[in-house]
């Protein structure tokens, strides 16, 4: 009697345990919740600007806008921050809300300066948006003719971690942006078993290497094995690379060696308030 008495009370605690984390979980994402209501309406998000170079003549590509909420208990990072809206039927509304305040400071950032009004524009997107049936491309179309952008100018940057499952569907959907103008990047190339299946279906006009390829890659020759096999496949599609992540030196003579077209990172350009052109070392 004593050990079934036991297990009972233990398995009671259990449940317990189990009811007050769900609890817990639930009131944190009502905050969230909240606290991305907040963010919205107050607009108060940092959008910042990292320069795109080129290794082989430094002349300024473009830059990839970058938005960052405020730091609080509720989203102590950026990571978490878009972790959570990843899991939320939030995805569209805020994607929405982002690509508008993006452009809107670009255009503010480059008032009269000609390099960067004519610049390349990388906005990092969501693959489940732009094959959402509810969204409107049209919409995208007419802010940038509002704001004076043209569409051949706008990069939509996609991240290979979202995985895309129904490629020729897919593809279809990107066929309709291009007819628009726009241009496609595939973001974190080479991080993942599904890079070159992506890149086969997509042919992208950017590929951009993995941070993680690029770290020490002058000492690392799996590193620069499958950078090699990126760049014979971006030469044989008429594709450019950017090299992500790139904080030292020796990586940047690396890739410049190796005619890697493109670069980003701490090296060449911090991530900034204002539109700051990248400078090679």
């Amino acid at each position: 009697m004593m050990v079934s008495y036991l297990s009972s009370k233990t398995s009671g605690m259990g449940y317990w345990d189990y009811f007050i984390s769900r609890m817990k979980k639930e009131r944190l994402n009502y905050k969230r919740f909240r606290g991305l209501e907040n963010i919205i309406k107050n607009k108060s998000i940092s959008t910042f600007f990292q320069p795109i170079v080129g290794l082989q003549n430094g002349q300024n590509l473009g830059y990839e806008v970058l938005n960052r909420p405020p730091s609080s208990s509720i989203f102590p990072s950026t990571g978490e921050f878009y972790e959570f809206i990843g899991k939320t039927n939030q995805v569209f509304s805020f994607e929405h809300f982002c690509r508008a305040i993006s452009l809107e400071r670009y255009v503010k950032g480059s008032a009269g300066k000609a390099a960067d009004r004519n610049s390349y524009i990388f906005l990092n997107v969501h693959p489940k948006v732009l094959m959402d049936s509810n969204y409107k491309s049209g919409e995208t179309v007419q802010l940038l003719k509002k704001l004076g952008i043209a569409p051949n100018q706008i990069v939509f940057e996609l991240t290979e971690r979202e995985a895309v499952t129904n490629f020729n569907h897919f593809v279809q959907v990107l066929k309709h942006y291009r007819s628009q103008g726009f241009r496609i990047a595939v973001d974190d190339a080479g991080s993942g078993y599904n890079s070159l299946k992506t890149l086969a279906y997509i042919k992208p006009e950017f590929i951009k290497l993995d941070m993680s390829l690029i770290k020490n890659i002058d000492n690392s020759k799996v590193s620069q094995q499958l950078v090699t096999m990126l760049l014979e496949f971006s030469r044989q599609s008429s594709t450019y690379v950017i090299a992500e992540g790139i904080e030292r030196i020796e990586e940047f003579y690396y890739l410049r060696g190796k005619g890697v077209d493109f670069g980003q990172g701490y090296l060449l350009g911090k991530p900034k308030n204002e539109l700051r052109p990248g400078l090679l070392p």
